[in-house]
């Protein structure tokens, strides 16, 4: 599993360039709130499962105080941040079990695997959602799959 997790982290981190590159080029679109909600959310909802995966507690903020340049900012420091500790990942961590604290009742206690896995398909979802409110404001949306990803010889993320 631990090479699978590399492969959809390094997919996400490319997919999120991408994502960024589109829609940063189309005027307005940074400045549309659905965008600049999900953009916050996917990149905060990362971070928190990569903190709970190290053992840390997750940090927390809203979206409209943090600026879209700090939440791209943070965007690229998590990529960095997740790629350099899956590479240094022990296999066994990923059984370890975690609580994951925002869901209480029932608690949900999974394997660190599990939750890294949802962090990329959760992004994956709201990358689609982002794609689609572009379409809505006339601009053409990112093609972003995992096919795509291993079809152009799974290139890095370019943030620039």
């Amino acid at each position: 599993m631990l090479e699978t997790l590399k492969d959809l982290f390094a997919h996400q981190a490319w997919a999120d360039a991408v994502h960024w590159h589109v829609i940063s080029s189309h005027p307005g679109a940074l400045e549309d709130p659905a965008i600049r909600q999900r953009l916050h959310h996917i990149h905060s909802v990362q971070a928190a499962f990569l903190s709970l995966a190290k053992g840390e507690k997750p940090s927390r903020s809203e979206p409209g105080e943090t600026p879209i340049q700090d939440v791209k900012r943070g965007a690229i420091a998590f990529h960095e941040s997740a790629a350099a500790w899956l590479n240094a990942a022990a296999p066994e961590r990923l059984t370890a079990l975690i609580d994951i604290p925002w869901f209480q009742d029932p608690p949900c206690r999974i394997p660190v695997g599990a939750a890294l896995l949802q962090a990329a398909t959760h992004s994956h979802y709201h990358r689609g959602q982002n794609a689609t409110r572009l379409r809505e404001l006339g601009k053409k949306p990112p093609t972003t799959d995992l096919i795509v990803w291993y079809w152009k010889g799974r290139p890095g993320p370019r943030w620039s």
